[in-house]
């Protein structure tokens, strides 16, 4: 990972210039997060490296557990002898589930190129739901 205060960022910042010498980077939500729960961001060049495709990597399987978890729930949710302890515990692994593919969303979506054209779709500063 790369450090927002190493010599190369502080002289891109500094001097605009810089930044037509230095590649494209960008900041990249990780599918992990830190010891204390804080989310992890990987500063990158748009063609990634080693780290983003282990993230690459771990979001596949991220999303493989989650539809695998969706298809147990329903079995779960669609079996009148399912009890408390069982669906609980279903809660929660659908609650992890869910974080984690919500962080994916959130990554990718963070990722994708937004043109000119779809600012003006909507408008500078809207909201979109």
């Amino acid at each position: 990972m790369s450090d927002p205060t190493s010599p190369t960022d502080q002289a891109t910042s500094a001097n605009p210039e810089n930044a037509m010498h230095q590649p494209h980077r960008i900041t990249r939500l990780l599918p992990w997060s830190g010891p204390e729960g804080n989310p992890c961001y990987l500063l990158t060049d748009a063609d990634g490296g080693h780290l983003s495709r282990t993230a690459d990597n771990i979001e596949s399987v991220q999303l493989g557990m989650g539809r695998e978890l969706l298809g147990h729930a329903r079995a779960l949710v669609d079996d009148p002898k399912t009890g408390p302890v069982e669906l609980r515990y279903l809660s929660a692994r659908l609650s992890e589930s869910l974080r984690d593919v919500l962080r994916v969303a959130e990554s990718r979506g963070a990722r994708l190129p937004v043109s000119d054209d779809d600012e003006e779709a909507w408008g500078a500063g809207s909201t979109v739901f």
